[in-house]
């Protein structure tokens, strides 16, 4: 569950799918020996040997931009997300003419960056989502209302959670874990119990229970994190670093010593998250172990993907001398996620 759009974006009716933090880049990328024939010539050479912090920002600045502007609505998610959860709130006005996009995913996704940045310029255009034919789309206005300072909305999404529509149940979860409503804990409990539930709605609610900081739910997440399933793994993770108690991070601690790649990545950039860096051998082991030299495509532009949000995370010099890399990347989901790294660490040395 890495949560990315799981749905097609290729028609109008796309409804939106849960979008957990980080998660939309899963479906893409690792870096180190075995990527770097993946790199761009264009720019390469100028970004990796050059020690100008403000070039490689001014870089991370363009594939941000490029990506809100690209053709394919699921990039454009992508950038939204950057720019909500890097703070750009420069970037917003190019962002809140999304709010029209025909794809729901990408109205989906700018309404939380309109809420997530508290950005009262956007207030109007959501107001009008409010009435969007999409119920996804109406829930994601309604978090978006909430935090322009309008808390009765959060009463639209605790009648959703209840839906027979699982996307609309899981969205509704997330966006009650995101909203810091702790009001809506008996309602997450119930979707998590429900026989109802599919499982991403199942997995969704648990993370938001842990979002909202009740420790109850830490035995949950650790069936989670003893799943046979490498994505259930992932997504147990990112749930123990929501709930960040010591327990929680202890949990964390114990999967970096997972057998996949991913999921050891995934572990690194939640410590990183929680202040910790004690993951960064496991990501500098990407590059210095050559641990991409045998996958294919798809693998290893996930493993980069993963490989830069640990480093937006840890920010070592050690690591954050990789970055000016992974922006010239053939693969833009490891461009957009380096960009991402780049402006959480300020490239600072």
């Amino acid at each position: 569950m890495e949560n990315t759009l799981k749905e097609s974006t290729t028609n109008k009716g796309t409804k939106a799918q849960v979008l957990l933090v980080g998660l939309l880049f899963v479906c893409a990328t690792i870096l180190g020996p075995g990527c770097e024939k993946s790199v761009r010539t264009t720019g390469a050479d100028k970004l990796t040997k050059s020690s100008d912090a403000k070039t490689v920002i001014l870089e991370a600045y363009r594939i941000i931009l490029g990506a809100l502007a690209d053709k394919d609505p699921s990039v454009r998610v992508n950038g939204i997300e950057v720019v909500a959860e890097t703070g750009q709130a420069r970037l917003m006005p190019k962002v809140q003419r999304l709010l029209g996009d025909e794809f729901v995913p990408v109205r989906f996704a700018t309404a939380l960056a309109v809420g997530d940045l508290e950005y009262s310029f956007g207030a109007r255009s959501i107001e009008q989502l409010l009435r969007d034919e999409d119920p996804n789309v109406k829930i994601a206005a309604s978090y978006a209302m909430v935090k322009l300072g309008h808390p009765e909305y959060r009463e639209v999404l605790r009648r959703a959670i209840a839906s027979s529509d699982q996307t609309l149940r899981a969205n509704a979860a997330f966006l009650l874990g995101k909203s810091g409503d702790r009001e809506a804990l008996r309602l997450l409990y119930w979707a998590l119990r429900n026989k109802d539930s599919d499982d991403k709605v199942v997995y969704q609610a648990a993370e938001s229970i842990a979002m909202l900081g009740d420790d109850r739910i830490y035995p949950k997440l650790w069936t989670m994190l003893l799943s046979v399933y490498a994505d259930v793994r992932v997504t147990g993770i990112r749930a123990m670093g929501a709930l960040e108690t010591p327990e929680a991070k202890n949990a964390l601690v114990t999967m970096l010593e997972d057998k996949v790649l991913e999921v050891r990545l995934v572990a690194a950039e939640q410590l990183g998250r929680l202040e910790d860096p004690i993951g960064e051998p496991e990501v500098l082991d990407v590059f210095e172990k050559k641990f991409t030299a045998r996958m294919d495509k798809g693998a290893r532009e996930r493993a980069c993907v993963l490989t830069a949000l640990a480093i937006g995370r840890i920010r070592t010099p050690s690591l954050t001398k990789y970055l000016p890399k992974l922006l010239s990347d053939e693969s833009q989901a490891v461009r957009l996620a380096a960009a991402k790294a780049v402006l959480q660490t300020g490239m600072k040395k």
